[in-house]
């Protein structure tokens, strides 16, 4: 039986994610760049106590209305903004939710060092800021260092361009960063994409996450979309 990791919705792409799971979410820049049907579906799914890991908590509104997330760890946990107060920044100051602030170099680096097995590693960002408190503090090449810890996470939720079946990624645009690097950084990787097409269509050249960190492919919800994903399963039978 050819390997196939693309599951038919994204309902049931998440349907397994557990109240208490850590979550990688994608997304940086524009919306579009993030995976924003698995973030409803997830809505719809109803897990609560859910840590978002991820650029910025503005990513998550929808699961904070809900609810659904207790705690946040963010470059950017709020808006910039003095006309708009984010779901997750109005919890925040009702004692409702825990936010981890940390440098956006640091936190690709945290999930990235998950990815390679690295359980920690001493970065020169933060020393003598609310960043370095608690923490361990070392001196290298004589300047001060704060030990950071991999981020171990359950699920990742990342948005993709194209993959095959196999799960191979192409991404466009501002969606390579924190997804690329969210893929295989997290025990499940789920990968919601605009296209799937078969694997010989794939350019070798052009794949930036190969299948080996993926886990589920769905096709975003276009009428256009679905069937794409019919055909691939009729070609296996």
């Amino acid at each position: 039986m050819p390997v196939n990791k693309v599951v038919e919705s994204v309902d049931e792409a998440v349907k397994d994610i557990f109240d208490g799971a850590i979550i990688l979410f994608g997304g940086f820049g524009p919306p579009e760049r993030r995976p924003n049907y698995l973030i409803e579906a997830l809505v719809r799914q109803g897990a609560k106590n859910l840590t978002f890991v991820g650029n910025t908590t503005l990513d998550v509104g929808a699961l904070c209305v809900n609810k659904q997330i207790k705690k946040g760890v963010a470059a950017i946990p709020v808006t910039a903004s003095t006309r708009y107060i984010s779901p997750f920044e109005e919890q925040f100051h009702k004692g409702e939710v825990e936010i981890e602030m940390v440098p956006q170099g640091t936190l690709a680096e945290r999930i990235r060092a998950n990815k390679a097995g690295i359980g920690a590693f001493f970065v020169p960002t933060g020393p003598g800021t609310i960043i370095e408190q608690g923490k361990e503090v070392r001196i290298i090449d004589g300047k001060p260092h704060v030990l950071e810890y991999a981020i171990k996470a359950d699920f990742a939720l990342i948005r993709a361009y194209k993959a095959d079946r196999l799960g191979n990624l192409i991404f466009r645009g501002t969606s390579r960063t924190f997804n690329a690097t969210m893929a295989g950084a997290a025990k499940v990787t789920i990968v919601e994409v605009d296209e799937v097409i078969p694997p010989e269509e794939m350019d070798p050249e052009a794949i930036v996450t190969p299948g080996l960190y993926v886990d589920r492919v769905v096709v975003r919800p276009e009428e256009r979309r679905t069937k794409i994903v019919q055909k691939i399963r009729m070609e296996e039978r």
